[in-house]
């Protein structure tokens, strides 16, 4: 996609394939709109009376109305005037961009990101925009006999004031790499388990590097693997035959724009099929278990708009990954593993893998001496249960870090909610024979497991984000999310600042 901005003064003269404008509740025009209805002699006002109820998100397409210049007008419902806000007008926009894939238009423009939003900035509304045209555009089809029909939309113009350009084009910049952050990690959860496997993952952390010079890839085999004594990465390991890989995604900002900081470390579940282990999962919806890398993928995908931006601070990307699968070397409930950090842990469910490969990163994560470390992953399904499919989880200790976490999910419209983490939950994963369990019971499930994690953090800042219920939709949707891509990106946009 091919973004740009435009000043112009007269809206009616714009050529085209498809112009679009704001229409409020009450037949009530946005200032573009309505200029282009003086334009038209009323032609816009007089289907929004009579056909047009502008609620959020609904589209209204007019061919060629007379007096305008573009081969199409879209109407775009923005809802009552007075509750505009962000999250409508990215609404609006990805109903838009929708349009247009539909349509088969190549070329587009906005006049939304013109409106006064109060609770968003011309830069965070360009971003919201990009981004959301960026996504919109994404079709899987890698595994199908025949091609989809090429995507034809190609470019969007924002119309902007004069003095908001420079917002305008640094807010585009950054949509667009997130957006591009984001497919990432829809097509890495979207393909299927026996493509995207770890040593999948481990190539596409390459082939990023290979693109982006600020990046660079380690990819660390079973040997080095065992090397560094990450005994609970390889307990899960055990049970498949596809080989185990550790990642690790530098980005060092160029000279131009390095700033001297602690590096900020995400680390990302990388489970590229979870059938449990011994502890079978039940089969109706197991092939869901290929997005168990939803962690992994995240924090490709927002390495990969940390390059495209090339950010003034060092981030790295840490991914156990591997495959949890039943077999005669499996792990079984009730064996007992050691750490790379030393501590003992005893395995009451196999299907509680996550934080058996995480705990290890986490460990792994201390050389680093980082500013802060923020884990990702797909991990239980209480939060599920605690949050659905809005919110993601979020734990940590660290009431500051929580602040900008969650200041940056809301800006991203990528929301999380703070969960406690009370050492009296840490009783719940007592073992007669470990130092620990590996899980807590039934109650407060998601809560014990970052219990369990926060047991390899005492020495750095740290948060964990669950995304369990936000990483993928089900039924016909079916599909990866890409979450928590832009959340992660703009915290990271935050701590540049």
């Amino acid at each position: 996609m091919e973004f740009s901005t435009s000043t112009s003064t007269s809206l009616p003269s714009v050529k085209t394939q498809a112009l679009a404008v704001g229409v409020f509740k009450d037949g009530i025009l946005s200032p573009a709109a309505d200029i282009l209805d003086q334009a038209s002699k009323g032609a816009i006002r007089s289907v929004v009376q009579s056909e047009f109820d502008a609620s959020p998100g609904s589209v209204l397409c007019l061919h060629a109305p007379a007096g305008i210049a573009a081969s199409r007008v879209i109407l775009l419902g923005l809802g009552a005037q007075d509750t505009l806000n962000a999250a409508t007008l990215r609404q609006a926009h990805l109903a838009f961009a929708h349009y247009c894939v539909q349509a088969n238009v190549s070329t587009a423009f906005s006049t939304l990101c013109s409106l006064k939003c109060p609770d968003a900035s011309p830069t965070t509304l360009a971003r919201l925009c990009a981004s959301a045209f960026c996504t919109a555009v994404y079709r899987y089809d890698e595994t199908f006999s025949h091609a989809k029909p090429a995507i034809k939309l190609r470019s969007l113009t924002l119309h902007v004031a004069r003095n908001q350009t420079t917002h305008a084009k640094e807010g585009m910049a950054q949509g667009a790499a997130i957006g591009s952050g984001i497919n990432l990690a829809r097509l890495l959860g979207d393909l299927p388990p026996n493509v995207c496997t770890p040593s999948y993952l481990g190539q596409t952390a390459r082939d990023l590097a290979k693109q982006f010079k600020t990046l660079k890839a380690e990819v660390l085999d079973q040997k080095k693997i065992e090397a560094l004594n990450m005994g609970s990465f390889l307990s899960v390991a055990r049970g498949s035959a596809q080989p185990p890989a550790f990642i690790v995604l530098r980005h060092t900002p160029s000279q131009a724009v390095a700033r001297k900081a602690p590096p900020i470390v995400l680390v990302g579940k990388g489970i590229t099929f979870d059938a449990g282990g011994i502890s079978l999962k039940p089969g109706p919806a197991m092939d869901e278990m290929k997005f168990d890398m939803c962690g992994a993928a995240s924090v490709l995908g927002t390495l990969r708009a940390v390059a495209q931006l090339d950010l003034p601070r060092e981030v790295i990307g840490i991914i156990p990954s591997c495959e949890n699968l039943p077999s005669g070397s499996a792990v079984k409930p009730g064996d007992i593993i050691t750490s790379m950090s030393g501590q003992t842990i005893e395995v009451l469910n196999t299907d509680a893998e996550g934080r058996l490969i995480l705990c290890d990163a986490l460990t792994y994560a201390e050389r680093f001496k980082p500013a802060a470390v923020i884990d990702v992953a797909t991990l239980t399904g209480a939060c599920v249960i605690a949050l659905g499919h809005v919110n993601s989880g979020l734990f940590t200790r660290d009431d500051a870090l929580a602040a900008d976490l969650l200041a940056a999910g809301r800006q991203a419209l990528d929301p999380a909610w703070h969960l406690p983490l009370d050492d009296a939950y840490q009783d719940l994963l007592k073992s007669n024979f470990a130092d620990m369990a590996n899980i807590g019971g039934r109650p407060a499930g998601s809560i014990t497991a970052a219990c369990f994690l926060s047991r390899f953090t005492g020495n750095y800042r740290w948060a964990h984000l669950d995304i369990a219920g936000t990483a993928w939709l089900e039924g016909k949707q079916k599909g990866a999310t890409g979450r928590p891509v832009s959340l992660l990106t703009h915290y990271l946009l935050g701590q540049c600042q």
